[in-house]
């Protein structure tokens, strides 16, 4: 039907499929690609991921094909916008929006420990925003054996943990990429959608210096604006710790947004696109 978007190893598009009668999304293999060992590896871990981060707050992969002429993977369409385009088009979200998202992801993350997924690309433009909220993209996860494995950074710049950005454990290593990897992301991720800004400088994505590319491994996160919550500026603190083992666990993460949630005038929020709900 039309084409979603794309990176250098695949191509997304909204299809009508004939076997569900409804519309989907195919992520495919661009033709360039089908030849690339790097390519169908990813491919083959989102498909792997998918069958186990069965959660109603993540995509959900309906069948696929891995090898021939265009590899691919069939997945659900989600009706929404991404966070990402959200905050473009209206600035920092309220606090009826960010909160139940926080908690949605949040324990789409507590799930992810139970079965071993982490995700390392949680960002604004993976999260389609709704309710529940949903994340997208899991081309780069993997169990956490094999995350703390990681030699090179893997995720977005922007919004990774200073173990992915350095990992390992040799000298100037920030430590193993892992599940807390996945709660700094959901910080990051939290603190653009609450205050509209990143809680970090852009960094330079060609240069050698570490610190000079990822100002998250040498700089304090900035202020949150005024009014924020105080129980939600301690959480987004407390997701952007430096050392992983500093960091709450998804479910400290929910438990502690939900009393100021359930505060709110409106607990829950829901998207009008296209004329529906």
């Amino acid at each position: 039907m039309r084409l979603l978007g794309g990176g250098s190893a695949y191509e997304a598009y909204l299809a009508f499929d004939e076997i569900t009668l409804a519309p989907v999304v195919v992520k495919i293999v661009r033709p360039d690609q089908v030849e690339d060992p790097s390519s169908l590896r990813g491919l083959d871990r989102e498909v792997r991921a998918l069958a186990r981060a069965n959660h109603p707050v993540v995509v959900r992969g309906l069948r696929h094909q891995l090898d021939g002429d265009r590899p691919h993977v069939v997945l659900e369409n989600i009706d929404g916008p991404r966070l990402s385009s959200l905050i473009r088009r209206t600035g920092r979200l309220s606090e009826q929006q960010y909160l139940p998202l926080a908690i949605d992801l949040a324990s789409a993350l507590h799930y992810f420990r139970h079965v071993d997924v982490c995700h390392l690309d949680i960002k604004p433009s993976n999260v389609i925003m709704g309710a529940p909220a949903r994340l997208i993209d899991l081309s780069v996860a993997r169990p956490g054996e094999r995350a703390a494995r990681l030699e090179v950074p893997i995720g977005t710049d922007f919004y990774m943990a200073p173990e992915q950005c350095l990992p390992g454990d040799g000298p100037g290593a920030r430590g193993l990429p892992g599940h807390a990897s996945d709660v700094w992301g959901l910080g990051a991720t939290l603190f653009h959608a609450v205050a509209g800004y990143r809680p970090f400088d852009e960094g330079d994505a060609d240069a050698a210096d570490p610190g000079v590319r990822f100002p998250q491994l040498v700089d304090e996160p900035y202020t949150l604006p005024a009014g924020v919550p105080a129980a939600v500026a301690e959480v987004l603190h407390a997701t952007l710790q430096p050392d992983p083992a500093d960091r709450p666990e998804p479910r400290d993460v929910a438990d502690a947004l939900e009393p100021v949630l359930a505060a709110q005038p409106a607990a829950r929020l829901t998207f009008k696109v296209n004329g529906g709900r």
